[in-house]
């Protein structure tokens, strides 16, 4: 294994140089490519301009932008000068670049187009040290005009790659000489996590961290050189970030999309991916958008009989072949007796609904697609079943910041719903109880894991590296859950999200909301209560299921403010939540909701949820504190 990104990179340029290793829009929306070998000189000539603008090894630069392919092309000359890029999305705020930027000291920042730029010139009186801003997209003239003003010079992308051009024509393998120099245990990256439960804390993650995951992917897909990956996470984040080291490190293909559902499964015809990484929302929408679709072209008891019958006979093929998680020690044989024969007897017509229904739903995914990651948040059970009655076995994962941030995943062959998957190579898990003690698999505790890929630490903040990483390396998640007899992970909650209800009673929020997600009347709710008498829940109704409810039922549709008031709605909502919290599925009485407050808009990333679609709870409980307050009067 090379000793950094680069080296790794330059690699896979030598042994594969006209594979895509992005495929791109234009203006016109056209899918173009760059390969292996285009890439590579890039980032060469990138690393070279910065260089001659002065970033120098252990500099920390800035890079605040969205997905475009200048990003990784900008991450890898970053790292080939041995410095650390300190990413950060468009959406982030003032506040938070001034924190970020500043804490890290940057002295060069990149930001994608003219808004950025604005939004790091607005708060340079808090950035002294910062002196060169370089843009993916002109700037006007009035911009260049007043960073001048600030002390601030203005690059573009190009020049600084022309720049670099003339470097290594009267240099040449400057670039290289520099790359050659750097040590697995440089820094990489300071990614500063979401601020979901207050002020950021950068997470200082090696080349080492990255790297040290990937010969894992050889148990977990089977990829082959030149298979195209849909993308449409956040690159700055580093789930889509280590899922873009892979697919280079297997000389795969990567191409950009969005996760707006008309962007989105347009690309897949036109694009044709073979596999795709994204987060459980993302799955709940597809899901929706294909039963909608496959709905038009099908009678709907057609639809329906088609996935009962595959979702009973994909439960007894898990049964029968071993796929079912094993908590409590299953005796394996015994279910291989009890489910063989009902799955034998369920095929034919599984071949019948595969024929009729789930080919249409392979050729709306481009023909080629073999399965898809997710992770940033825990799938839930109705969507893995579809996708895996479908004929697609998700691979769900599991991982965070701090552990750059793979830490288990689903093996593509032994998939197992229920868990996260296996421990990656070389990756230790324990759990344990409120007193430290190691707990046997299929008993509830905190998750601790130790591995190469857990962070060097908090960037200047040893406090708060203490606080959660031990002198012998093992990292407390902060996330409670149970191992398998197989070595396999669940999650069961968030230690931090735990409330406190008044009667000591402790309740983790988590399960709770995934069930009530299950709802197809549901899209966002979060759960609240700490230290008052029972629970209570905000919820985002989904808009095109309630309107559809209210014309079947005739209930005056006059604006939809007014129809989530109507008494009926809410009774919908709340037979739906009694329907699945209650003793019968596994929830105690204090477990219940006891009040909801419906509201009429999405959560949306940078405000309710964070880059990786968490809920920011915190922000939430700011956001609508009125609404909280009326649901305990």
């Amino acid at each position: 294994m090379e000793k950094t990104l680069p080296l790794m990179l330059r690699t896979r340029a030598k042994e594969s140089p006209e594979i895509a290793i992005q495929y791109y829009k234009d203006p016109s929306g056209a899918f173009r490519s760059k390969s292996y070998r285009q890439f590579y000189e890039e980032m060469c000539f990138l690393a070279a301009g910065l260089k001659e603008l002065g970033v120098a090894r252990f500099d920390n630069v800035g890079l605040i932008s969205d997905n475009r392919h200048e990003w990784m092309v900008t991450d890898f000359g970053i790292l080939t000068l041995g410095a650390a890029d300190v990413p950060r999305g468009g959406d982030t705020t003032v506040q938070e670049l001034a924190y970020i930027l500043g804490f890290t000291k940057c002295r060069l920042s990149f930001a994608e187009n003219q808004k950025q730029a604005l939004k790091i010139l607005s708060c340079k009186p808090e950035l002294p040290e910062l002196k060169t801003l370089v843009t993916f997209d002109p700037v006007d003239r009035e911009t260049e005009d007043a960073a001048a003003a600030a002390g601030v010079t203005v690059h573009y992308f190009a020049s600084v790659i022309a720049l670099g051009q003339k470097s290594e024509a009267m240099h040449p393998g400057g670039a290289e000489a520099e790359m050659d120099l750097g040590e697995e245990e440089d820094t990489a990256t300071i990614i500063f996590t979401s601020g979901t439960t207050g002020k950021p804390k950068g997470v200082m993650l090696s080349h080492r961290n990255f790297l040290c995951q990937l010969p894992s992917f050889v148990l977990v897909l089977d990829l082959k050189p030149a298979d195209i990956w849909l993308s449409v996470l956040p690159v700055w984040h580093v789930y889509e970030r280590e899922m873009e080291y892979i697919i280079f490190y297997y000389q795969n293909s990567i191409a950009y999309s969005k996760p707006i559902s008309s962007v989105l499964m347009a690309d897949f015809p036109a694009i044709k991916p073979h596999w795709m990484v994204s987060v459980p929302r993302v799955w709940e929408a597809i899901m929706d958008g294909i039963t909608r679709n496959v709905k038009r072209g099908f009678t709907k008891k057609l639809f329906d009989l088609a996935v009962s019958l595959s979702m009973m006979y994909t439960y007894f093929r898990d049964l029968t072949f071993g796929l079912l998680p094993n908590f409590r020690g299953r005796i394996r044989l015994l279910d291989s007796v009890i489910g063989f024969f009902p799955w034998l007897l369920l095929l034919p017509g599984r071949g019948l609904a595969q024929a009729l229904v789930f080919n249409r739903i392979k050729r709306r995914l481009g023909g080629r697609f073999k399965t898809a990651i997710s992770g940033g948040g825990s799938l839930p059970a109705r969507v893995d079943m579809f996708f895996n009655s479908a004929g697609f076995r998700l691979q769900e994962g599991y991982g965070l910041t701090e552990t750059a941030p793979l830490i288990s995943v689903r093996q593509y062959k032994r998939s197992r719903r229920g868990t996260i998957g296996q421990l990656l190579l070389e990756t230790e898990a324990k759990i344990v109880d409120r007193n430290g003690n190691s707990l046997p698999p299929g008993r509830n505790g905190l998750i601790y894991v130790r591995g190469r890929q857990v962070m060097k630490g908090y960037y200047n903040n040893p406090e708060a590296t203490a606080a959660v990483l031990s002198e012998d390396g093992w990292l407390n998640t902060g996330d409670i859950g149970m191992l398998t007899h197989d070595n396999e992970l669940r999650i069961t909650g968030r230690a931090k999200d735990t409330i406190v209800l008044r009667g000591g009673e402790n309740v983790e929020p988590v399960p709770l909301e995934q069930t009530m997600r299950e709802s197809p009347s549901i899209l966002h709710c979060m759960v609240v209560g700490q230290d008052q008498k029972y629970l209570a829940a905000l919820i985002v109704p989904r808009q095109e299921a309630i309107m559809a409810f209210a014309e079947e039922h005739s209930i005056p549709i006059v604006d939809y403010e007014l129809l989530l008031q109507q008494p009926e709605i809410n009774e919908l909502i709340a037979s739906e939540l009694s329907e699945r919290i209650n003793a019968k599925t596994g929830f105690k009485p204090f477990e219940r909701i006891y009040k909801f407050a419906l509201l009429t808009k999405p959560f949306e990333m940078g405000r309710e949820l964070s880059a990786k679609q968490d809920l920011m709870r915190h922000r939430i409980s700011a956001l609508y504190a009125r609404e909280i307050r009326g649901l305990y009067r």
